[in-house]
C-alpha cells in the first residue's frame, strides 16, 4: 500500500521545512511546491519538488492531485520590489483553485492572529481576505493564526538579540506594554500535521504558552544572552527611522511602518488558550550562545535561492 501524499508549500524553508519533518516521520509520501528548488536542506531524497507556478494554474492543480492535504505556507512579509502583499493574495487564491480543481481533501492555511477585512494594515486584511475565500470554497479547511513565530531559523527574535549585543540600550515603540504570545515553530508544526488529519471545519490561534509585552520580551531576551540593557520609550515614528537607517546598511528591511502599527495595536495578542507548549523564555536560555550572533536578512533569503535558511 502506498504511503498518503501530502503537500507542503516551501519545504525547504522556515516553516515549511518543519512541517515536512513531521510527515516524514510519519511515513507519509510529500512533495513541495517552491519558488526555491534549488535551496540546500536536510532531506535528500525524501521530498519530491515542484514549482509553485501561480503562472500556470493547471500544471498547479496537477501537481496538487491525489494529495490527501495541502499545508499552505506561502506569504510575503512587507512590500518590495517585486514581492507585494496584493500579489500574495492573488498567488494564494490561485493555490486554492487549484487545490479544489484537483480533489484535495483537506487545506491547512496558515494565516495570522485577529486577521480583519477593515484592517488598514495589509498584512492583516490580505489574510482576512484568504481566510474568507477558503471558508467559501467548500475545500475541507483547518486555519491556524500565529502570533510571533521563534526557532532557529528566525528573522525577528534573532534581530532582537543581535541588537542586544551590539548596542548600549534598546529602544521600544512607546510605553511597550502591548503583548505578544510567541509560538515556537514546531509548535505550529505540530498543529499543522495533527490538523492535516482531521477533517472537522477549524480555526485555532497558535499562540504559546506565555504572554509577554514586548517590554517584558526584550528584557526576557536580554537576560537570557547576558545583555541585561536599559530599555527606553522612544516615538514609533523615531524607532522606524532607527530601523530604517540599520536596515539600509545591512540591505535589508528591518521593520516596516505597518508591522510597527500591528504590534503596539494589540495585533499579536488574543485570549485563546495555548495551543503550543514550548515556553520562550526557556527557549531563548538554551539557544542564547547562538542567538543574535549574525544579522539575519530578510532580503538575503529573498535573493539567494540555493543557501539554507541559517
Amino acid at each position: 500500500m502506498s504511503a498518503e501524499l501530502h503537500v507542503v508549500t516551501g519545504a525547504f524553508g522556515y516553516s515549511g521545512k518543519y512541517i515536512a519533518r513531521r510527515l516524514l516521520d510519519a511515513g507519509c509520501a510529500l512533495r513541495t511546491l517552491t519558488n526555491s528548488p534549488e535551496r540546500a536542506h536536510p532531506f535528500g531524497d525524501a521530498i519530491e519538488a515542484r514549482p509553485l507556478c501561480f503562472d500556470r494554474p493547471e500544471a498547479l492543480a496537477e501537481s496538487l492531485r491525489g494529495a490527501r492535504a495541502l499545508y499552505n505556507t506561502y506569504w510575503v512579509r512587507f512590500d518590495h520590489g517585486d514581492f507585494r502583499h496584493s500579489l500574495a493574495v492573488e498567488n494564494s487564491l490561485v493555490l486554492f483553485e487549484a487545490a479544489r480543481r484537483a480533489g484535495v481533501e483537506r487545506v491547512v492555511h496558515v494565516s495570522i492572529t485577529n486577521p480583519s477585512l477593515g484592517s488598514p494594515l495589509p498584512y492583516f486584511s490580505g489574510k482576512a481576505v484568504l481566510e474568507k475565500a477558503l471558508v467559501e470554497s467548500g475545500l475541507s479547511y483547518a486555519i491556524l493564526r500565529p502570533t510571533v513565530l521563534f526557532g532557529r531559523e528566525d528573522i525577528l527574535i534573532n534581530n532582537i538579540a543581535w541588537l542586544l549585543r551590539r548596542f548600549p540600550v534598546f529602544g521600544v515603540f512607546g510605553d511597550g506594554q502591548y503583548r505578544l504570545q510567541p509560538i515556537h515553530v514546531d509548535d505550529l508544526a505540530r498543529l499543522a500535521v495533527e490538523a492535516g488529519a482531521e477533517r472537522e471545519n477549524r480555526v485555532i490561534d497558535a499562540i504559546g504558552p506565555e504572554t509577554f509585552t514586548f517590554r517584558e520580551l526584550v528584557r526576557t531576551l536580554g537576560d537570557a544572552l547576558g545583555k541585561r540593557r536599559p530599555i527606553v520609550p522612544i516615538p514609533a515614528v523615531l524607532g522606524w527611522a532607527v530601523g530604517a537607517v540599520l536596515g539600509r546598511l545591512k540591505g535589508d528591511v528591518l521593520i516596516t511602518r505597518d508591522e510597527i502599527r500591528g504590534l503596539t495595536s494589540g495585533l499579536l495578542c488574543t485570549d485563546s488558550p495555548p495551543a503550543g507548549s514550548t515556553r520562550f523564555s526557556e527557549w531563548a536560555a538554551q539557544h542564547a550562545d547562538e542567538l543574535g550572533r549574525r544579522y539575519t536578512s530578510e532580503l538575503a533569503r529573498r535573493h539567494d535561492r540555493r543557501s539554507a535558511y541559517a
